[in-house]
């Protein structure tokens, strides 16, 4: 059994870890750390878990101790010196923050306002979306852990850029995200009297994915890429959707769109190509790992507009760690994650 150690166990992300690990056949819990409820058992935290797994929350090092694998879900700035402690001991780190994500320290400073302390240990580092970086994955010891609006976009943009059909300078990404993809702590955007019954975009042209989801689509593309992204804030618990639209390069059917697309991602568990004419809908991979995919061939404006949905907290963030996690054992990539959607 591989042993797993959660730090920040209870932002929601830590949540939905437990609630994954619990399912997993090869994986146990040894640890869950909270600095806001130390020594309280979790299940007072999220009384769901109750009876189910009531482990008492402990501090940092004792989590770090207790893993083969410790997965950090904290703000950034954070976690380098937990990686440092992980890999000194010879134990996986899956970071869930942004601390490992970024290539040029210069972006991590420029949008998140901060240095790298330990820069070492960012030539360490691997990207971790399986689906893309499947085989770097296989031999990390540190991992950071995509982030959700970045998923979505990298995933449902990938074969198109790989084929060179769309112009990456005419990208214009829209998305929209549950309020859980605005963690646990309180704000006023997301308190309730604000966010029910409205819809708003928020953090236009200036989110912190941005540079995150630039770097993805470059290496995709074999050229800098610059977008234009904007988030929204939807009234549901969880779900993100994007909607991406960019000018084609050349004309395509949408059967020959959808050939291309499930050619790509054949094999792959997680990733739902749709057939022509449906559209993915964040209802239909709610509570699950998967990532739907629809494709929307324009011929009359010579554009392609590219919908994808995943479940935030799952496909992107903790189901998305399970699989890396998996990935670094030399485990079934879907085990435990056997997740299925509700119909309604």
């Amino acid at each position: 059994m591989v042993k797993a150690g959660i730090i920040g166990a209870t932002g929601y992300a830590g949540e939905e870890l437990c609630r994954i690990l619990l399912g997993h056949p090869e994986a146990e819990i040894a640890a869950v750390s909270s600095v806001s409820f130390e020594g309280k058992p979790i299940s007072e935290v999220y009384p769901s878990l109750r009876g189910i797994f009531d482990g008492v929350l402990t501090d940092e090092d004792s989590a770090i101790a207790a893993g083969d694998v410790v997965f950090a879900s904290l703000p950034h700035g954070l976690s380098e010196p937990l990686a440092e402690k992980c890999l000194s001991a010879g134990k996986k780190f899956i970071d869930l923050g942004a601390d490992f994500r970024l290539d040029d320290p210069a972006d991590y400073t420029r949008w998140y306002g901060l240095e790298y302390q330990k820069p070492e240990l960012h030539r360490e580092q691997v990207y971790g979306l399986p689906e893309l970086y499947r085989e770097q994955i296989k031999g990390a010891a540190l991992v950071g852990n995509p982030g959700c609006y970045p998923t979505s976009v990298a995933l449902g943009l990938a074969p198109a850029l790989r084929a060179g059909l769309i112009d990456g300078k005419t990208l214009i990404i829209d998305s929209k995200s549950g309020v859980t993809g605005a963690g646990r702590g309180l704000s006023q955007t997301t308190h309730y009297p604000d966010c029910n019954e409205a819809f708003s975009p928020y953090k236009i042209a200036s989110h912190r994915h941005t540079p995150e989801i630039e770097q993805a689509l470059s290496h995709l593309a074999g050229e800098k890429i610059t977008v234009t992204f904007v988030p929204h804030l939807l009234p549901v618990n969880r779900g993100i959707l994007s909607t991406m639209y960019a000018s084609l390069k050349r004309d395509i059917s949408a059967e020959e769109l959808c050939t291309l697309y499930r050619e790509a991602y054949a094999g792959e568990k997680f990733v739902r190509v749709l057939e022509p004419g449906q559209a993915a809908n964040l209802k239909h991979v709610k509570y699950s790992n998967y990532c739907d995919i629809s494709l929307h061939p324009d011929g009359r404006t010579r554009r392609l507009i590219v919908v994808s949905a995943i479940d935030n907290m799952v496909k992107g963030a903790a189901g998305q760690a399970v699989q890396n996690m998996n990935l670094l054992f030399h485990l079934p990539e879907d085990m435990g994650l056997g997740l299925v959607p509700p119909a309604f």
